[in-house]
């Protein structure tokens, strides 16, 4: 075992630095001397940390250790009879752990996971490496599954957000507390149902479309989406009907739609420079009143393609029943 810690310690004093096999171990045996020595404790001066351990566990498994003291490969001692290896003495208490027990509880940190790494690598011992490599390999599969979906608390931040991103960007605005009216019965199960479809979608296009909520707007539940910086299009699941005596607000759930315009955003994934001839290919004409030419040019270049359903203004006014 590991006779200190892995924090740095005072180094022996210093000497002549001499071939290992001229130098005496503890109990007067002489490193050469392996098959005697097998259970005896050898002193290890790794990178400056001082460690203890035997020559049974170092040369335990087919590495380069085995090889060190073994007597293949030449090492060095001070005049202490501290062995000398110049490599950084960090990790190399969990080296004798590996060698002692065949198994290893990794570091939590990736950046010491990727350490050990390299002294496994440097030391060859290949279990060590292959666990190693399976552990970060894990660990960047969780990464990549990791979905952070920001919320939108001003219209500043929701344009900082979709101008400086590279990316698609699909937004969902719900805001159950903007409803000025009665819900009918069945529309708080499709607000629910919008909600589990952004959540579904999120998880499956992670890393590719950027999602973010919207709870300041004016809509109740509304889809809008985004390519190189600019709304192409918008899903709106909110309309006011008229019963006999009160408005009431209904929300639907156009998840056709929705799927439709979600494959749409995926046309702006990874490109380099505005496409105007896609953005214009992904909208359509807004079916309103029939503007001017010049006016018609404008809704040419600024519109976006509105999916509603028909619905009266929020703040209509006229007599219920008409």
């Amino acid at each position: 075992m590991a006779g200190r810690s892995c924090l740095p310690q005072p180094l022996p004093q210093a000497g002549p630095i001499v071939p290992v096999s001229s130098v005496p171990c503890p109990k007067t045996k002489t490193c050469s001397d392996h098959g005697a020595l097998g259970n005896k404790y050898v002193r290890l001066n790794v990178g400056g940390v001082l460690y203890y351990s035997t020559v049974q566990v170092l040369t335990r498994q087919e590495t380069l250790l085995r090889s060190m003291f073994s007597g293949k490969v030449e090492v060095f001692a001070d005049k202490e009879g501290w062995i000398l290896i110049d490599r950084c003495g960090k990790h190399f208490g969990l080296i004798l752990n590996y060698l002692r027990d065949g198994s290893l509880t990794l570091p939590k940190s990736k950046q010491s996971i990727k350490e050990l790494l390299a002294e496994a690598k440097y030391y060859h011992i290949q279990g060590l490496v292959d666990l190693c490599q399976h552990e970060l390999q894990d660990n960047k599969q969780k990464e990549k599954a990791l979905c952070v979906i920001p919320v939108i608390t001003s219209h500043k931040e929701e344009e900082r957000l979709i101008q400086g991103c590279t990316r698609p960007v699909v937004k969902l605005l719900y805001n159950r507390g903007n409803n000025k009216y009665s819900y009918t019965s069945n529309s708080d199960d499709n607000l629910l149902k919008n909600i589990e479809l952004f959540e579904k979608l999120s998880l499956s296009y992670n890393g590719r479309v950027l999602f973010i909520k919207d709870v300041i707007g004016d809509e109740i539940c509304c889809w809008s989406f985004y390519g190189q910086g600019r709304k192409f299009a918008e899903v709106c699941c909110t309309s006011i009907v008229y019963a006999t005596e009160k408005k009431q607000t209904k929300v639907d759930f156009p998840d056709a739609r929705i799927f439709e315009e979600t494959l749409n955003a995926l046309l702006y994934e990874k490109l380099p420079v505005p496409d105007h001839s896609l953005l214009e290919a992904t909208r359509r004409h807004a079916h309103c009143c029939s503007p001017s030419e010049d006016d018609e040019a404008v809704e040419l270049r600024e519109r976006v393609r509105r999916i509603h359903v028909k619905r009266y203004s929020t703040y209509d006014d006229r007599q219920l029943g008409h």
